[in-house]
Order: structure tokens, then C-alpha cells, then sequence
């Protein structure tokens, strides 16, 4: 009987080379990102500031849905409160919903635009100081250190000290909002509604913008006064 091996039946060896050129390719396989999908974008109706996902979740229908039954309920037509009413009594919609899916409707149809309100117009412009909620509102609230960001005189016919005051304005009601965000920061929100146009909205805003940024100068001026007392 012979003594000869069957070489075919033994596996083959990697030779050193071969070794180290199968671990660089794992390697960069490892390395290589991931593809991942696209995330779908949420669809939104022109006009419209919530999804349709959003909507249907909470009303039933999509956008275009709600837009094609008010346009056969002729709502094209209707006051905005006889298509809130429409919508909150016949598809049994609540309050909130109701007047949302109305002002959507509105604003798709061009018969209310962006920043429009049942009052007129409306902006908000926010800003966090360097200072704590008693100091923000006090700035606000006493008619002198307020005459250092604002030239206009006002009356403040609403106070809730560290929380808001409101007050008349030459074109309408202007609400100031105060929110701790620390011991030394709070968030200063001003809402301005009932203006006239979408044009005042842009001047509105940049005068509040501009007496909110000197209000912070002011209160970071304050801080760095009593930083070097201490």
C-alpha cells in the first residue's frame, strides 16, 4: 500500500501576505459608514405650521383632506368663527383643534396670512440676560431704568412681579414675560399683538429687538459694576 497523501483533501495555508491583506479589507469594511435612508420629510400644506401626521393624529384628516370638505362646505366664504363652529360641531373637533385647522385653512386660501391674528397681527421676540428674574423685571417695571432702553412712555396697567406685565402701546397690547433659567439668567419674552399690517410686524420686531439688546447691555453693565465692588 502506498504512503502518499491526498493533498487535495487538506485545506490551503494563507501565506503572510495573503493573511495581511485579508485583515486590511476587513478592517476598511468596519470603517466604512453605514448609508442610512433618507428620513422622510414631515409634508406640510403651504400656509401651515403643523404636519400632516400631526393633524390627522389628532383630527382624523390630513391638511388637503380638511381643505377639499371646507371647500365643499363653502368655507371659502364663512367668517373665521362659522368655520371654527363648522368644524367643532358637525365633525365634532375640539375647541383648540377647530381653530387651528381654521387658521390653516385661512392661511392656505390667502384669507389670513403669517403672523395674523383675529385682533390684527402679532410678533415675539425673546432674549436670556445675564440676570436673575428680580432684576429683569425691576428693569422693566421702574419707569426710570426702563427709560434706558426704551424711549417710549408707558403705562403698565398689569404687574405680576418675576412673571409678566402688560401694557398699552401706541398700536396695540404688549405683553412682557419672565422665565427663570438659573440664578443669574432669565429668559425676557415680548409679545406684541393687535398691529395692523404684516409691514408693522417687521418694524415692531426690530425696535423690540433693538431695546432688548440694550437691555442687556445694560443689566451685563450692572453685573460687571457690582463683580468689581465684590
Amino acid at each position: 500500500m502506498s504512503d502518499v497523501t491526498d493533498e487535495a483533501a487538506e485545506p490551503k495555508k494563507k501565506t503572510p501576505a495573503k493573511r495581511k491583506a485579508a485583515a486590511k479589507k476587513k478592517a476598511a469594511a468596519k470603517k466604512a459608514p453605514t448609508k442610512k435612508a433618507a428620513p422622510r420629510a414631515k409634508r406640510k400644506s403651504a400656509g401651515t405650521a403643523m404636519s400632516d401626521a400631526a393633524v390627522k393624529a389628532k383630527t382624523g384628516r390630513t391638511w388637503s383632506q380638511w381643505f377639499t370638505l371646507l371647500d365643499k362646505a363653502g368655507a371659502a366664504k364663512m367668517t373665521h368663527k362659522a368655520i371654527a363652529e363648522l368644524i367643532a360641531t358637525r365633525h365634532k373637533i375640539p375647541g383648540w383643534w377647530a381653530q387651528m385647522v381654521t387658521v390653516g385653512y385661512e392661511r392656505a386660501r390667502g384669507v389670513r396670512k403669517v403672523n395674523e391674528t383675529l385682533t390684527g397681527f402679532r410678533t415675539s421676540i425673546s432674549r436670556t440676560l445675564d440676570a436673575g428674574v428680580d432684576a429683569a423685571f425691576d428693569a422693566w417695571d421702574n419707569a426710570k431704568t426702563r427709560a434706558a432702553f426704551l424711549k417710549e412712555a408707558v403705562n403698565v396697567s398689569t404687574r405680576n412681579p418675576g412673571k409678566n406685565l402688560r401694557f398699552t402701546w401706541k398700536v396695540g397690547r404688549v405683553e412682557v414675560r419672565f422665565v427663570v433659567k438659573g440664578p443669574k439668567k432669565t429668559q425676557v419674552t415680548v409679545d406684541h399683538e393687535g398691529l395692523k399690517s404684516a409691514a408693522d410686524v417687521g418694524k415692531v420686531r426690530a425696535q423690540w429687538s433693538a431695546a432688548m439688546d440694550k437691555l442687556g447691555d445694560k443689566l451685563g453693565d450692572r453685573l460687571k459694576a457690582r463683580l468689581k465692588k465684590g
